[in-house]
């Protein structure tokens, strides 16, 4: 969806997207409950909401991934490209990881260079001011990045 800009038939996009026609209509309501979508006379268009999801999905190039470690000269081996890999990487990482790059500001710092995202950026600011640590620390980031990016209802 987020490669259709202009109008498109619901039969080409149908075909763009893998589905049938009574496939992609289902796909679109669930996305109009959920707030991503509305309805645009006889077609459908993306919202506010919907435009920030789709940033998620959004890779970078390379030299621009998240590397995660555990301290100074300590990689774990996972790397994101996306928002999306970055959430699915917070699900794996050890927690040390975590605390590591929050209370370095590395992540804060991340998703505001390359995504322009500041509300989210914020929201992992105000996680360092709360102190929060192991699998609190883990589940406040999983959280706040399901409901700025919709990943329960897109994945």
């Amino acid at each position: 969806m987020s490669e259709a800009t202009g109008r498109l038939d619901l039969n080409e996009f149908a075909r763009m997207v893998g589905l049938n026609p009574n496939q992609t209509v289902e796909h679109l309501q669930e996305l109009v409950k959920a707030g991503l979508a509305r309805k645009v006379g006889s077609g459908y268009g993306v919202t506010e909401k919907g435009r920030v999801a789709l940033k998620a999905f959004v890779q970078v190039p390379k030299d621009m991934e998240f590397h995660f470690y555990t301290g100074m000269g300590q990689p774990v081996g996972f790397a994101a490209k996306s928002l999306k890999d970055f959430y699915k990487k917070a699900k794996q990482v050890t927690v040390d990881s975590l605390e590591f790059h929050l209370y370095r500001g590395d992540f804060e710092n991340w998703i505001r260079s390359v995504f322009k995202e500041t509300a989210f950026a914020d929201e992992l600011k105000d996680m360092q001011k709360m102190q929060l640590k192991g699998e609190d620390l883990r589940e406040e980031i999983l959280r706040s990045a399901e409901a700025r990016y919709a990943f329960q209802k897109l994945s």
